[in-house]
């Protein structure tokens, strides 16, 4: 059966696991993208796209969590060259400044347009007539244009989670023009910050000439009138209800306490929860945090530093080379700083459930998001949001898109590791008044702009263009 309104997105927002009786059963993923969209999928006649995570695993649609799926079969090598090779290794690092050295290969960039194919046909065929399409992230960016030529008749939204880069480093992909024109296929084209649609708009006017006037894009159409894209900013947020929720229960309180004894009562706690990336800044974190008690400005009995660092992408080189340094950093750190009783970092290559990840903001005296380029980063946004108590400093890069809306935050440039070092003994001896003014203005900004305004600003925006066509 068709549906009106159809999300594709590289994955299916469940994962395949083994039941307790050695069943297969399908779990609701983790991740910022499953969140943001789940509310959204529950109120609509909608079905949802994507990949189910194992490769040559063929599967008919089915319903879990509510949710009709959509899968989309990968094979061994497209999950190589698609996904971990073109998605991951070429547009990832490209977008991100280029941070690491992005691998440029003409075979996977054929396998991520045969790929692009498979998921605008999946697309076409689940979406009603007149039906709604909203494709989301850099590993489908030609699936926008392709669906229009399969599916005319349907509106089509894009939203692009990571940053999109300034043209000089854009100009260095050379199938540029191609992914614009991908892009391009779109209605309503959202970034998530205003730089990001700036940047984008901008490789249009140079590369393919378009007339661009504020943030509509003329699109040229054979025998027929110019194709307007709206390409603006939707700085994408959270779902606060279940973060306030777990917040407030006794046990998750009381699990907030038990991380703080099991660390030896430290005077402050600081946190950092990433994936294991090298857009996220963990190594400028770290050496920081070093050499603040290599100095003396910190001890280990004064505080522990916490890092989560969930595994990602673990077969790509870059990553396997970034854990094996994090890790000889954290080792060396810890050897000469640890006693017996109290340890320097308290280092975790694991993902946690939302209510221990919760406990753990709550434990944290300071959240520490130093990502050297990110698009949003909601971690942010989930500390902020379980701080009823106003207590609590979020030290926020400048480089991330919820530096524009988290405006009192300690902000902070990571590539400055003496600036960053300031940050940090700044929001150690924070005084609480100081604090409580700072964190009511945050969850102000974060509760009142939440994963529903974000949705409905996007749709609302994609629905004005349906009506005007």
């Amino acid at each position: 059966m068709a549906a009106e309104f159809v999300v594709v997105a590289n994955r299916l927002p469940v994962d395949r696991v083994q039941g307790p009786d050695g069943e297969d059963i399908w779990r609701p993923s983790p991740g910022g993208l499953v969140a943001a969209l789940e509310p959204v999928m529950h109120g609509v006649d909608g079905a949802w796209v994507g990949w189910a995570g194992q490769a040559d695993l063929e599967l008919a649609p089915f319903t879990a969590n509510d949710i009709r799926l959509i899968p989309v079969t990968l094979s061994a090598q497209e999950v190589a060259e698609y996904y971990e090779g073109f998605s991951n290794d070429t547009i990832w690092p490209l977008y991100h400044d280029v941070i690491a050295p992005p691998q440029f290969h003409r075979e996977w960039w054929e396998a991520y347009r045969t790929v692009n194919e498979r998921f605008a046909r999946a697309a076409a065929k689940a979406v009603a007539p007149q039906g709604t399409v909203w494709v989301h992230d850099y590993q489908l960016q030609l699936v926008p244009e392709m669906l229009r030529a399969l599916r005319p008749d349907v509106t089509i939204g894009y939203f692009h989670h990571i940053p999109f880069p300034s043209h000089h480093i854009y100009a260095q992909l050379p199938w540029r023009d191609q992914v614009l024109s991908g892009l391009l296929g779109a209605d309503v084209i959202g970034f998530q910050r205003a730089q990001d649609a700036a940047s984008f708009t901008a490789a249009v006017k140079r590369r393919l000439r378009y007339d661009v006037k504020a943030s509509t894009v003329a699109v040229p159409q054979n025998d027929a009138p110019a194709r307007s894209v709206l390409v603006k900013a939707f700085p994408i947020s959270i779902d606060t209800t279940p973060y306030l929720e777990l917040a407030a229960r006794p046990d998750v309180q009381a699990r907030a306490a038990e991380i703080r004894e099991s660390l030896g009562n430290p005077k402050r706690i600081l946190l950092g929860v990433d994936r294991l990336d090298y857009t996220k800044g963990i190594r400028h974190r770290i050496k920081a945090y070093g050499e603040l008690l290599a100095q003396g400005d910190l001890t280990v009995d004064d505080a522990t530093l916490i890092q989560v660092a969930s595994p990602s992408r673990e077969r790509v080189d870059a990553y396997v080379h970034l854990r094996d340094e994090i890790e000889l950093l954290v080792s060396r750190i810890n050897g000469d700083n640890d006693t017996v009783g109290h340890s320097a970092i308290r280092y975790l290559h694991q993902g946690f459930p939302r209510e221990e990840m919760v406990a753990l903001y709550l434990a944290a005296d300071v959240m520490l998001v130093t990502a050297l380029r990110d698009g949003m980063n909601l971690v942010a946004k989930e500390y902020v949001a379980t701080r009823a108590d106003n207590r609590g400093v979020l030290v926020l890069s400048e480089f991330t898109g919820a530096a524009d809306e988290l405006r009192s935050a300690v902000r902070v440039n990571p590539h400055d590791i003496e600036g960053l070092k300031e940050a940090i003994m700044v929001a150690v001896n924070m005084p609480r008044a100081e604090q409580s003014r700072r964190m009511r203005a945050l969850r102000k900004r974060v509760i009142e702009h939440d994963v529903n305004a974000w949705s409905k600003s996007f749709l609302d925006a994609l629905a004005a263009v349906s009506s005007s066509q």
